[in-house]
């Protein structure tokens, strides 16, 4: 019922986003539709001519519009150069996505302590501002010895000490909720920290809400499966708060992929492709693009799927990895769509012969080079090509330790689940059916201890599922249902976890349940290609009498 409330609400609102796209958004330079922010309210001292300007800035970070944001900022003090508070904006935008998972570039912390130090150079007119000011440095302070992860905990500590010194700053409150579920342990199976983030947030969301940061951040706080639904409210109303900005119309669709709500997501993402190529973010539009090829995939609308993969290659010629910072997808986000979709446009068809093709892309990221490895081998494997699959063994195994080496520690483990996963299938590939079983079973287990990253809507593969597809392949059906239903726990209405269910309950006996999974195999595809995937086709003649 959930999801039909968000699809309807959200598909209406949809053609008022590809409308605002044609007309331009925050970054492109066109101002022909009116720019719609949402509401924000941050006191300053400065002079009262630029604290509209100021709120619009403020609105701008809030929704990751981040080089709109330090232009914004910048513009500020040319006007007022006694406006320290402006360099506050301009160092917390040179941070970039405080969600995404890695490392920050040392540019970007070189960037970021200039600006704090010029910052500093202007004397404060108040305590608060000073305190937002040195909240910040902590994020760029001492960065060549002090780790990445102390240095966001220091930041959170010390905006916790401004919202408490200054109870009344609905800012200083967000901005801390905000450190706090950006600093959240993706191994935090309690998850602590997003439900603490979360009180702030939804306390504050219902006394203003048309705050861009509210809706934004919630959707980014809950954006775990266990709590996805109570991101429901503002993923429903982001876009209609900010649908000036790409980020704005693609982040409703984190929650709708949470839920299995395919078409809704499908919606978000056409309208956020199209506002992130007028806005001139090719990294956000290769990330909303990944999201909508997984989506169409598991819809089996491959032909709109083909679309995604022959235009990723085109939008990535536009992406200038010497840029900084942009919007919200910066360098990570491009890499990643890059090789994701082609990757999963192959998987998600299970189209081995074409997987077994991909070419890596030279990254500096080795964890995207990772994913087409391991498309490669997983190909490989199913194709008894013991030699293909054993390179890109070799291969996932050397950019995991690449990753190490960085102290890359989440994205290496990512890598070692998808190398343990190759090793599996190709056990299975040559009769070792208990091997292939422990090996999946501890990809399985690794994969569950720990979540996904946000650049992704999900694995090219989950584990549990291809965990159930050797127990089926090992007639083992019975087993089987239980990991499919397990993935289908934590990843709702997935298309091959659906057919997966369904064929696994038919083959134990239990003709009941294969015909419930049949149908919502046949609900969540209801907009597939025609004839289309055999799997499809044998859905229907099942539920038809015909199997």
């Amino acid at each position: 019922m959930m999801r039909t409330r968000m699809r309807t609400r959200f598909t209406s609102f949809v053609l008022t986003c590809a409308l605002l796209s044609a007309m331009g958004f925050a970054q492109s330079g066109h101002h022909d539709a009116p720019e719609k922010l949402g509401t924000v309210s941050f006191s300053t001292s400065c002079s009262g001519t630029v604290q509209p300007q100021f709120n619009r800035a403020v609105a701008l970070m809030h929704s990751f519009q981040f080089a709109s944001a330090i232009e914004a900022f910048h513009a500020i003090l040319e006007s007022d150069p006694t406006c320290s508070i402006a360099y506050w904006g301009i160092a917390l935008s040179d941070w970039g996505n405080p969600f995404a998972t890695g490392l920050k570039s040392q540019a970007q912390l070189d960037a970021g302590l200039k600006t704090v130090e010029q910052g500093r150079g202007v004397p404060a007119k108040t305590e608060r501002e000073r305190a937002y000011l040195e909240a910040v440095a902590h994020l760029y302070t001492d960065n060549a010895t002090t780790d990445q992860r102390s240095r966001k905990l220091a930041y959170e500590s010390a905006m916790a000490a401004v919202s408490a010194a200054y109870p009344e700053d609905t800012e200083a409150a967000i901005f801390y909720a905000l450190a706090v579920s950006a600093a959240a342990d993706p191994a935090d199976k309690t998850y602590a920290r997003q439900l603490k983030a979360g009180a702030i947030l939804d306390r504050l969301y219902v006394q203003y809400p048309d705050h861009p940061g509210l809706a934004h951040y919630i959707i980014h706080t809950y954006d775990v499966p266990p709590l996805a639904a109570r991101a429901a409210g503002a993923a429903q109303h982001y876009s209609e708060i900010a649908p000036s900005t790409p980020h704005a119309l693609h982040m409703p669709s984190h929650t709708f992929t949470r839920v299995g709500d395919w078409q809704a997501s499908i919606d978000a993402n056409v309208a956020s492709v199209a506002a992130a190529r007028s806005a001139g973010q090719p990294a956000d539009e290769l990330h909303a693009s990944d999201y909508l090829e997984y989506a169409y995939l598991q819809t089996a609308q491959d032909n709109a799927s083909k679309g995604v993969v022959e235009s990723a290659d085109q939008i990535f010629s536009r992406f200038d990895p010497k840029m900084l910072i942009g919007g919200a997808g910066g360098a990570t986000a491009a890499y990643f769509a890059r090789a994701a979709i082609p990757a999963r446009y192959d998987l998600e068809r299970r189209d081995w012969a074409s997987a077994v093709k991909l070419q890596p892309l030279a990254s500096p990221f080795p964890y995207t080079e990772a994913m087409t490895y391991f498309a490669r081998g997983l190909g490989a494997a199913h194709l008894k090509d013991g030699v293909g699959a054993r390179a890109a063994i070799d291969s996932l195994a050397q950019c995991r330790d690449r990753l190490n080496t960085m102290k890359e520690g989440f994205w290496a483990n990512q890598v070692e689940i998808q190398r343990l996963e190759v090793v599996a299938w190709l056990a299975s590939s040559q009769g070792q059916p208990e091997d292939a079983l422990a090996g999946m079973r501890r990809a399985a287990e690794m994969e569950d201890a720990t979540e996904k990253s946000v650049v992704t809507p999900g694995p090219l593969a989950p584990a549990r599922e291809l965990l159930a597809e050797l127990l089926l392949e090992s007639k083992r059906p019975a087993e089987a249902l239980v990991e499919f239903e397990a993935t289908l726990k934590r990843e709702p209405n997935r298309f091959w976890s659906l057919y997966g269910a369904a064929e696994a309950a038919k083959r134990a006996g239990d003709q009941e349940r294969a015909k419930r999974y049949f149908n919502e195999l046949v609900r969540v595809a209801e907009r597939a290609d025609r004839p289309g995937r055999r799997e499809l086709i044998e859905a229907r003649g099942s539920l038809s009498g015909q199997d």
